[in-house]
């Protein structure tokens, strides 16, 4: 028996991306499950258990970010925003609210289809799915279980706080985590205001595991919001 495909609620008032993205996301082996407004989206997440939520902001009844909050009061499912809203604080307003990524409108397909993979791989991994300790990309590796960090095949030597923020970023490769979370992770919540602390140490990582740090291929920027790890 063939496996089930995996559900994506797709809350999105425009008649014309609905159309889009299911011509995009069904050949792609997705089932994709559509409402128009923020109250028939919310319904349907009940009902459906989604297995990734598509959200765009601007909806008629209610902002995307108060369905968002919403829905984590008692779901971890991934939620995924596509808005217009390409200002930073509506990055990291959503991604605060509880969203795990956010695509700016236009996008291109191949670059959502990424974002979801990576959603849904988290998602099996937060509830006790296989989960590798050894995360590899390219010419990096990080083997968690032993805390040891190779590139090229040669060990790199990082600071306890070097480590730590690149496990943070390595556990979710593929997703935003903005300079609050990633504060707040590392060095705990009274420092969730010292961003310059992030600035020092991640040129200090990007020397270390990047070919060209002012071009890096691992640890991206996502301006005024946060960081990225390439996941793929």
């Amino acid at each position: 028996m063939a496996d089930p495909k995996p559900v994506v609620l797709l809350i999105e008032d425009e008649p014309q991306m609905r159309r889009f993205l299911r011509a995009a996301l069904e050949p792609h082996g997705y089932d994709l499950v559509e409402a128009a407004t923020a109250r028939e989206g919310m319904g349907h997440a009940t009902a459906h258990n989604p297995d990734v939520v598509l959200l765009d902001l601007g909806l008629p009844d209610l902002d995307g970010l108060d369905v968002t909050r919403r829905i984590r009061e008692w779901s971890r499912v991934p939620i995924i925003v596509l808005s217009a809203r390409g200002r930073e604080g509506d990055k990291v307003a959503a991604l605060d609210a509880g969203a795990d990524d956010y695509v700016t409108k236009p996008f291109a397909v191949g670059e959502l289809l990424a974002r979801m993979r990576v959603a849904l791989r988290h998602a099996l991994q937060a509830d006790g799915g296989p989960q590798a300790p050894v995360f590899e990309v390219g010419d990096l590796r990080v083997d968690l279980a032993e805390r040891r960090v190779r590139m090229a095949g040669q060990d790199v030597h990082l600071t306890p706080t070097e480590y730590k923020l690149l496990a943070v970023l390595v556990r979710h490769a593929g997703r935003v985590l903005t300079h609050r979370q990633l504060l707040k992770e590392v060095w705990g919540v009274n420092a969730i205001q010292h961003t310059h602390y992030l600035r020092v140490y991640m040129t200090q990582l990007r020397h270390k595991l990047e070919q060209d740090p002012a071009r890096p291929q691992y640890l991206q920027t996502e301006l005024g919001v946060g960081y990225r790890f390439r996941g793929e």
